[in-house]
């Protein structure tokens, strides 16, 4: 006997599928990396991020009038810093003409709307490379966190939305919260990196900033990548700290964390699909092993599916020119 019920209907036709279809991606899915470098004239593309570039200043106002002609409202900035600004202290980082709050301004100048989240950290600053201060070899959490607070803070009076802590000291989103309550910044976003494991998928965002560390590793801050139950303990404590969105990162490895925290948590999760990612489906492409955008397509729809609100991803350009096709 044939079964009354046969799985195949819902998939016969392009429009029958399309009408059940329980995911969708849109431009308003993502949020794209920018990355940005001083000097004047520049678009530099990076070595291990085929197609993918850092922007100086006056070359930023034509790559953010595309992104948001594609329907993309959110970006996330990177400085590189010059070497010779770097020191133990991320001393760059508070300065109100720095690269970082000069790119913000630009931005904001050039589209209003655009939501301009900023990556908070001390890596791009640092002699040592690390996220935080060093002292014999540590990283200090306190005195670092007192300086992210500052460097935040330096950023929301340049104009951002929103700030993204991707450091992981520990106390750094309520030190953030409290510093932006007592401006009276209350509509200042914090979307912090809850779950930022200690991955070897970062290399070539490294290498686009310079930013590797200049001895040992980052396990002693960022998560093993063996935990799972910690990125729940992360995640509530920076959401009682009072973030308003949670990053897990990197992405397609870790997105049994990404579902895992949406069946626990009522906050928008955000995950970022790293560098090391993107990479590795364009050297894939290039190969002519695959096909470069159904996969693309197809990873970034997993994200939604497990349960992510919002994509930051390399791939964010080139996903919006197929969908809005």
């Amino acid at each position: 006997m044939y079964p009354l019920q046969r799985n195949r209907r819902l998939r016969s036709s392009a429009s029958i599928r399309a009408l059940v279809q329980e995911h969708k991606l849109s431009s308003n899915d993502f949020i794209a990396p920018i990355f940005v470098e001083s000097g004047q004239g520049k678009q530099t593309e990076i070595a291990s991020m085929p197609g993918y570039f850092r922007y100086s200043l006056d070359q930023l106002p034509d790559e953010i009038t595309t992104l948001w002609s594609l329907g993309i409202k959110g970006v996330l900035v990177f400085v590189k810093e010059e070497d010779h600004l770097k020191d133990n202290k991320g001393t760059a980082a508070l300065n109100p003409k720095g690269l970082m709050q000069n790119a913000i301004k630009t931005i904001k100048n050039t589209v209003p709307e655009m939501v301009v989240f900023t990556d908070v950290a001390l890596d791009p600053y640092s002699s040592y490379g690390h996220d935080g201060i060093v002292e014999k070899n540590q990283i200090l959490n306190d005195p670092t966190v007192e300086v992210l607070a500052h460097m935040a803070a330096s950023h929301i009076e340049a104009g951002a939305d929103g700030v993204a802590p991707s450091d992981m000291m520990d106390g750094r989103v309520l030190k953030i919260r409290e510093c932006f309550e007592s401006n009276g910044w209350t509509n200042a976003l914090i979307m912090s990196y809850s779950a930022k494991y200690a991955s070897s998928f970062y290399s070539p965002f490294r290498d686009a900033l310079d930013s590797a560390p200049g001895f040992g590793d980052k396990k002693t801050y960022q998560m093993d990548s063996a935990n799972k139950q910690e990125a729940l303990t992360e995640t509530l404590r920076d959401l009682e700290e009072g973030a308003d969105i949670i990053m897990v990162k990197p992405g397609l490895p870790y997105l049994d964390i990404v579902h895992y925290l949406a069946q626990q948590i009522q906050a928008p999760i955000a995950v970022y699909q790293v560098s090391g990612e993107y990479a590795m489906l364009k050297a894939a492409a290039q190969q002519g092993w695959l096909d470069y955008d159904a996969v693309m397509l197809e990873q970034l729809l997993a994200f939604k599916r497990a349960g992510a609100a919002l994509i930051a991803t390399y791939h964010a350009k080139e996903a919006c020119r197929l969908i809005n096709h």
